[in-house]
């Protein structure tokens, strides 16, 4: 997917995307827009890109953990 080139263009849709995650329970908003509006507020907000490298991070060495315990097995 690309995004928008103007950067309070993708701002606006990051937040529209929260926002309407977070009215999930309606009808055609779902709560899988929360993760994806954070994804695409973490180009231009230095909070949410730490937030979700250190949430890569973390999943990465889970994954790596689960591997390694499972060869071993």
């Amino acid at each position: 997917m690309r995004l928008p080139r103007s950067r309070p263009l993708r701002i606006a849709l990051g937040v529209a995307l929260c926002i309407g995650g977070i009215l999930g329970f309606l009808p055609v908003l779902g709560f899988w827009m929360i993760p994806l509006g954070l994804i695409v507020l973490s180009v231009d907000v230095a909070p949410v890109r730490r937030f979700r490298r250190r949430l890569a991070v973390r999943w990465e060495n889970r994954r790596r953990r689960w591997k390694g315990a499972r060869s071993d097995g």
